[in-house]
């Protein structure tokens, strides 16, 4: 393992909490995930903060303030659960392809280092 950088981790994460960053959690996120999810959590963001001025601006009640955000949650909450949905669904079309190209011999000519792999696929593929 890594030990060095599970430390300058620590390291970090203590320091954020000290100097009393206003969400470490966030920070320390931003740093692990690669940029094409981090961008859409800026993008988010960025929609969050427009959204919360345009209801300063109407003058809602808290009432009102809070149905707003609610709203928002629920929205994030069902972008996030169909990404993580089509992302199976993607990932059983390629696993389909793959099961179905294991019977064609131009597979095991391609990549002739699996034939465990073709060879089972084409197993389940006979039955």
């Amino acid at each position: 393992m890594a030990w060095p950088l599970v430390i300058v981790g620590i390291a970090m994460g203590i320091s954020l909490i000290l100097v009393r960053v206003k969400s470490p959690m966030l920070f320390s996120v931003g740093m692990y995930l690669p940029l094409e999810t981090t961008f859409a959590i800026f993008v988010g963001g960025l929609v969050r903060g427009f959204v919360d001025k345009q209801a300063s601006k109407r003058g809602y009640n808290a009432a009102q303030k809070a149905r707003v955000e609610n709203a928002g949650v629920l929205t994030a909450s069902g972008l996030i659960a169909g990404e993580a949905l089509m992302g199976l669904v993607a990932a059983g079309v390629v696993a389909f392809k793959a099961w179905q190209a294991a019977s064609d011999p131009s597979v095991q000519i391609a990549f002739p280092q699996v034939p465990g792999f073709t060879s089972i696929a084409a197993g389940w593929r006979s039955r």
